[in-house]
C-alpha cells in the first residue's frame, strides 16, 4: 500500500511532517476540579482531574508528597471494533502507568503532602495517536485544576513507512506495521526537553 503519493501527500492529504488539526477545550466536566477535551484529527479524548484531596487509602498516604493516580480507558464506541474489553486489561494498565509517570514528573507533588490527585482519561474516538492525545488532555486538565507544575508536557507520535518518516500517525498508518514511537516534550521556561514514552498504541 502506498502511504505517500508521488506528489508527497499522505492518504488524508497531509505532508509527511504535517500534524493533524488540533482542538482543545477546558472546563467540560462541571464536577471535576479540572477537565479538558483534546482532539488530534479524528482522535478525541477527555480528561478529568480531582484533587488535591484527602487520600482515600491511608496506607498509600505519603508525608512528603502527593499521591498521583491515573486511570485510562477507551469508550466501547470509540472504534469500529465492538468487542468489549475488560476493565483493567494489560494495554489500559500500561497506558495508565505511562500517563501517571509522565504527569508525576511534572507535578510539584512536594507542595501537596498527604494528598491525592486523580487523573481520569477516556478515549471517545480513536484514530491513532491516542496515547499522545491523552497526555495532552491530562496536561490541560491539570492546568485547569490549578495543580502546580514545574512544566507542561506535549506529546506526538512519529513513524517510518515505505522509507518515509511520518509525523502524527493516524490509525491506518499506525496499523501498517512500521516502526513508530510516542514522544513527550516538557516545555521548560528556559527551553525544551524531549523523551520517548515507549511503543505507540
Amino acid at each position: 500500500m502506498e502511504f505517500v503519493s508521488p506528489e508527497g501527500l499522505r492518504l488524508d492529504g497531509r505532508r509527511p511532517t504535517e500534524m493533524r488539526q488540533l482542538r482543545a477545550e477546558i472546563g467540560n466536566v462541571a464536577k471535576a476540579d479540572g477537565s479538558a477535551v483534546f482532539e488530534m484529527g479524528n482522535t478525541k479524548v477527555i480528561a478529568a482531574v480531582y484533587g488535591p484531596r484527602e487520600v482515600q487509602n491511608k496506607s498509600q498516604q505519603m508525608s512528603d508528597q502527593a499521591l498521583v493516580r491515573c486511570e485510562y480507558s477507551m469508550a466501547n464506541f470509540s472504534t469500529g471494533d465492538r468487542m468489549r474489553k475488560p476493565k483493567g486489561d494489560r494495554r489500559s494498565t500500561e497506558i495508565s502507568l505511562v500517563i501517571r509517570q509522565t504527569m508525576e514528573a511534572c507535578i510539584l507533588t512536594h507542595l501537596m503532602p498527604r494528598s491525592q490527585i486523580d487523573i481520569f482519561v477516556q478515549v471517545l474516538q480513536a484514530d491513532g495517536g491516542t496515547r499522545s492525545a491523552c497526555i495532552n488532555a491530562a496536561t490541560l486538565a491539570l492546568q485547569d485544576a490549578g495543580i502546580p507544575m514545574r512544566d507542561i508536557v506535549t506529546s506526538c507520535s512519529a513513524g517510518y513507512l515505505n522509507s518515509t518518516p511520518l509525523l502524527d500517525l493516524n490509525y491506518v498508518e499506525d496499523s501498517a506495521g512500521g516502526p513508530d514511537v510516542t514522544v513527550g516534550l516538557r516545555l521548560l521556561s528556559c527551553g525544551t526537553y524531549g523523551y520517548t514514552l515507549g511503543p505507540m498504541d
